[in-house]
């Protein structure tokens, strides 16, 4: 099954706007990555100040390899370029146990 890895990323609310903006922005690499399966980005809608950067691997080697990867480096480029926009970071992993789809 697959890997989920989620980065928790606590972003003050009047900085939400900037956050959402570099995501539509963002490079795209991902996608192109091998064994990447899925992307989420949500944003808190309960009073919460920590949006979640949610995407699905086939493998935690997949996922390591996309981390060291120059495409990696390119995607995150803005935050080098502009500054962080989030005032904390942490991310979580974690084993898929189950899934289902509804399309």
């Amino acid at each position: 099954m697959s890997i989920v890895k989620i980065n928790a990323i606590t972003v003050a609310p009047d900085r939400s706007k900037e956050f959402a903006r570099r995501f539509a922005s963002r490079a795209g690499r991902v996608e192109q990555a091998t064994g990447f399966e899925g992307f989420e980005l949500l944003s808190p809608n309960d009073g919460r100040d920590v949006h979640l950067v949610l995407t699905r691997w086939r493998s935690e080697q997949d996922f390591e390899a996309w981390v060291h990867s120059a495409d990696f480096g390119a995607g995150h480029a803005q935050h080098r370029s502009e500054g962080p926009v989030g005032s904390a970071s942490e991310v979580w992993s974690f084993d898929v146990l189950e899934q289902i789809n509804r399309s």
